[in-house]
């Protein structure tokens, strides 16, 4: 992967998310990230350190919304920040559709992620 962060980086990271490839979106990843979940048991959300904690965060979510995909998306780039917005769509193991508007914000080293904190709107 390039050391240049693009739009089109952001792109290829937000399509391995919809494919479910942890390998493919591991690889953008760097060792030391950090990964902001939108939810939690605390106001930032829960978070996973590194790229071990992260890949099993992100296959949690997997499980708990199969069929999670993200679309309707745009993206922006400043220096080595990056922005994904998007309208998660899917369905929980409990049968609860979701359909949630929200953001990501990237922070690169190196070309890799080093930060992702993710952000959805709170649909009452």
């Amino acid at each position: 992967m390039s050391e240049q962060v693009n739009v089109e980086l952001l792109k290829g990271f937000l399509e391995a998310f919809n494919r479910h490839d942890l390998d493919s979106i591991m690889d953008y990843f760097a060792d030391n990230c950090v990964f902001y979940m939108p939810k939690g048991v605390k106001p930032r959300g829960d978070w996973y350190v590194g790229k071990q904690e992260v890949r099993a965060g992100l296959a949690k979510r997997f499980e708990g919304i199969p069929d999670v995909h993200y679309g309707d998306d745009r993206h922006w780039i400043c220096g080595d920040f990056g922005v994904s917005e998007w309208t998660l769509t899917g369905t929980s193991t409990s049968g609860q559709h979701i359909e949630v508007r929200g953001v990501d914000l990237l922070e690169f080293a190196q070309g890799k992620v080093i930060r992702k904190d993710s952000f959805w709107k709170i649909v009452e």
